[in-house]
Order: structure tokens, then sequence, then C-alpha cells
């Protein structure tokens, strides 16, 4: 049985949470749980099926063989230090972006096993996108934890740490990028005169299924556009729109300065 403790029960840490659950089943999972606000641990407990009960930070590290750490970047020193005295040894998952391994094994205290990693939202669905990096003393079985955790509800990949600030310019926030061009796209179909909600459910689905095709061709896009793209037709003139727009550069720019934000974060 899987030995769970959150810290943290926000949207976040609870979708792993629950996502963990699905995955490994109830009776192959126990959790502690701890909020700042009572309310929050009890409401999630309440909402397992598996065996869980509320409790202090320290309690929660100390009952759990994995600790998810889903706190506010700002509150993380202070609780780290907090748990740096709570004996065993255990592996820590830290989802706070800009938090460096450096600091939370130092924060941690000296044979600390930890973990970062860069989930994203859709993981409320069980579609997330994360990738994690490894600190100095995390074992080939606590590498294979993450990967189950992080992907029980969506796809997780290993990075090098030094890449976990391109990963949150990508994967972190892309998902805001995405609601923009669906938005947009959206308000292209009510220009033309569809339908605000037909506008939107198409637009959704449209960006939903070609990122379906992609993820389960394993094709590269541009092969995959081509094929949609007759001589003279329809998409050539509206691709031709995108470039003289810039939404490709602009795209790319958004990922660029994502990532060098996320630097500053973490300085």
């Amino acid at each position: 049985m899987l030995k769970l403790g959150l810290i943290g029960c926000g949207k976040m840490g609870g979708a792993l949470l629950r996502g963990v659950e699905q995955a490994l089943g109830k009776n192959a999972l126990s959790a502690t749980l701890s909020d700042v606000v009572p309310a929050a641990a009890e409401g999630l407990r309440e909402s397992l099926a598996c065996k869980a009960r509320c409790a202090s930070p320290e309690e929660t590290a100390a009952a759990a063989e994995v600790v998810l750490l889903a706190v506010k970047p700002g509150d993380l020193k202070a609780l780290c230090e907090s748990l740096a005295g709570v004996k065993g040894n255990r592996l820590y998952l830290s989802i706070a972006a800009g938090v460096g391994l450096a600091d939370l094994e130092s924060w941690l205290g000296s044979g600390a096993r930890v973990i970062r990693a860069m989930p994203n939202t859709p993981a409320l669905v069980g579609a997330g996108a994360a990738a994690f990096a490894a600190g100095r003393r995390a074992t080939a079985r606590d590498r294979s934890l993450a990967a189950k955790i992080l992907g029980s509800v969506g796809s997780a990949d290993e990075v090098p740490e030094k890449l976990l600030d391109a990963v949150t310019g990508l994967s972190g926030s892309g998902p805001a990028y995405v609601y923009t061009v669906i938005e947009a796209l959206a308000d292209g179909g009510v220009l033309m005169g569809l339908p605000r909600a037909t506008a939107l459910r198409l637009a959704a689905q449209t960006v939903a299924g070609a990122a379906q095709l992609v993820l389960e061709s394993g094709r590269h896009p541009a092969a995959l556009r081509d094929e949609v793209t007759s001589p003279g037709g329809t998409t050539i003139a509206g691709l031709e729109q995108i470039e003289a727009h810039g939404l490709r550069h602009a795209l790319i720019q958004a990922v660029r300065k994502g990532s060098e934000r996320s630097r500053e974060l973490g300085r």
C-alpha cells in the first residue's frame, strides 16, 4: 500500500491525489492530508474512497512514504524547515513553480530525497502534461513513483532540472495560450454567423481532436496540416492570414517569455 501525504489541498494537489487513487485503487492507497484551511483538507478527505485522515504538516510527513508539497512557492521555505525535523526517510515531491532542488534539499535537511515537478491544470480532467527532475539523493524507485503519481493524471516526462523553466513556459503556461486560441477561433465563428455556444463547442472540440490526432498518430503536425491543405482551398487561405498576422511567432515568443519569467522567479 502506498502511504501518500498531501500538504496543500488545492485544485492541483487534489487532482493528483484523486488521480493516484483512481490509478491504484482505493485499497492500495492511504492518504494523510494537511492544509492551512482545515475545511479544504476535510472536504478533500470526504471526496476520497481510500483510507484518509487530516493532520498537521509534521504528522502528514511522518505518516507518509511520499509527501506531495502543493503549497505556494512563497510558503515553501518555512514549511520545509518545519518538516526537516520529522524523523524517518521519505520522498518529497514538490510542484511549486520556480523553487529549485538545491533550495528544497537545503531546507529539508541533509539526506532529503526530493523531486521537483511542473504539472499543469488539465490534470484536473486527467489530461495533464507534467515534467519532473530528480534531486541528488532521489533513487530509481523515487523516479518511478514520481512518474506514476504525475502520470496518473496525464503524461509525465523526466528532464534535467535546467529545462524545467522551459517546461513551465510551454506546458505550465500553455493551457492559457490554448484557451486564447479556442476563444479566438470561436469569435471567428461568431463573426461568420455561428451561434456563440455552437462556435465555442466546435472550436474546443477541433483543438482537442487535432491534439489527440498528433499524439495517437505520432506524426509531425506539419504533415497532418498538409493533408487538409488543398491547393487554392479554404485552409491555405486561412493559413496565409495566420502567417501574415504572426500567430506562430507570437506563440513561440510566449513560451520564451514564460520560460524567462519562471527563471526570474526562481532566483
